[in-house]
């Protein structure tokens, strides 16, 4: 038995536990470089903002409803998530931190009444952090991220399930006929792992409802779709097939991708950019304790602005696997000479590591390369530690260096509020 913990338009909510006057009033979080929206307080769905709506599409709704726009604030939102999850933990023995609002509990073996002790935790959460959030209960994963999107949406939509399951929605615990009831009311679209284009195959095909596909041949499902939807409806008829995964898997590519402040039109400040981007995406690697074999780099100009279109990759493969900063800026500034033309405004760029492997697997080889070529584990290792201790950036490899936040590439963040939980000097002060 799982329970999934979720906080209601997460980004929204942290902004407004500092911010009360935002409460009741349309909000809307700006993805990086302020380009569209990337969360949106009910009063903003209320308003027809779409998710990933662009910024310059709807900014007129600034003046004539009252939205608020407010920059993603990543350093605020990780500390509050970081303290919710904490709390949710106490909801079960097991916990799997799903994304940065959402988390999968497991359930087995807790005694008494889960409904209320859902209810409990979920207003420890409220209490200890400001943050609103809606807790589903199902026998599988499925099911309780299903149960969790009921109990936001009976909460948010009055009516359109019955009250007693909103906040808090327990399938487990209600007769068989009113959880077909409940899945007959939800459309297809809703379940997890069923994107739009499969969505809308089942559709054609009848399938409109929750229900509809939790009553398909498993074995019909896996010869006409696929086994991934075979699992999803196996999940929906109760048979667990997604296990708790409480020790996430390293991850197979690692990116760190920006989109620019003002467009680059020469190949220093490109490289300047590129090389930052590998140094974050290589601390990325060496946390999960990974080799990289390869690096894509790539860069383009808008698809919305008028003028020459550019867009070109690369992949620069590694004389070995590594995870020194030096050798993977020094691969990624050699793809940034390669693809780069003169004459385009370019809006993004970023890198991608692939070919990634555990740092304990070691190819058997001769070497022969200088010392000052080989890696330095140690020192990406103090360098790393430096960081994590003063702050992202306060030491470099060298090519990286910059201006800081002065950089005319830096990403633009004209509405960023204070990181109010992690800043010192950003805490609140109060005066009599």
């Amino acid at each position: 038995m799982f329970a999934l913990v979720d906080g209601n338009n997460f980004y929204v909510s942290c902004e407004r536990v500092f911010r009360p006057s935002l409460n009741g009033r349309p909000v809307i979080v700006l993805s990086s470089n302020d380009g569209c929206a990337i969360a949106r307080s009910n009063e903003a769905k209320a308003l027809g903002i779409k998710m990933g709506a662009p910024w310059f599409e709807i900014r007129h709704l600034e003046e004539q409803e009252g939205l608020v726009a407010l920059s993603a604030n990543f350093a605020l939102y990780g500390d509050m998530s970081d303290r919710m999850m904490s709390i949710a933990a106490g909801l079960g023995p097991a916990q799997e931190i799903y994304s940065i609002d959402e988390s999968f509990i497991g359930l087995d073996g807790v005694r008494g009444d889960l409904t209320k002790r859902s209810h409990a935790v979920r207003d420890r959460i409220n209490q200890w952090t400001g943050i609103p959030c809606g807790v589903g209960i199902g026998s599988t994963k499925t099911l309780a991220k299903l149960a969790n999107h009921i109990a936001k949406t009976a909460e948010r939509k009055p009516g359109s399930y019955p009250d007693n399951l909103a906040t808090v929605c327990n399938l487990v615990n209600l007769p068989g006929s009113d959880v077909d009831a409940i899945l007959a009311a939800t459309d297809v679209g809703e379940v997890w792992g069923v994107g739009r284009r499969i969505g809308q195959q089942l559709r054609d095909a009848g399938v409109t409802t929750v229900l509809d596909l939790a009553r398909l041949s498993p074995s019909m499902v896996r010869d006409r779709w696929s086994v991934v939807l075979e699992r999803t409806v196996r999940e929906l008829q109760g048979e667990t097939c997604i296990s708790l995964d409480d020790a996430p898997s390293p991850k197979k590519q690692i990116a760190c991708t920006r989109s620019f402040g003002q467009p680059v039109t020469e190949v220093e400040p490109l490289i300047e950019a590129v090389s930052e981007f590998t140094s974050r995406a290589a601390a990325k690697l060496r946390r999960q304790s990974g080799l990289a074999g390869q690096i894509l780099v790539f860069a383009h100009t808008s698809p919305f602005r008028p003028g020459p279109h550019f867009s070109k990759s690369i992949v620069i493969p590694l004389r070995r696997p590594t995870a020194d900063t030096r050798h993977l800026v020094q691969a990624a500034v050699m793809g940034v000479t390669q693809i780069y033309k003169p004459g385009f405004k370019l809006s993004k760029a970023g890198v991608m590591l692939l070919d990634l492997m555990s740092d304990n697997v070691s190819q058997g080889e001769f070497d022969f390369d200088a010392p000052e070529t080989r890696d330095r584990g140690k020192l990406m290792a103090a360098m790393d530690a430096i960081n994590d201790r003063f702050g992202r950036g306060a030491i470099h490899v060298g090519i990286a260096v910059g201006a800081g936040a002065l950089r005319d590439w830096s990403m633009r963040q004209e509405r960023l509020t204070p990181q109010y939980t992690t800043k010192f000097s950003d805490l609140p002060v109060a005066r009599a």
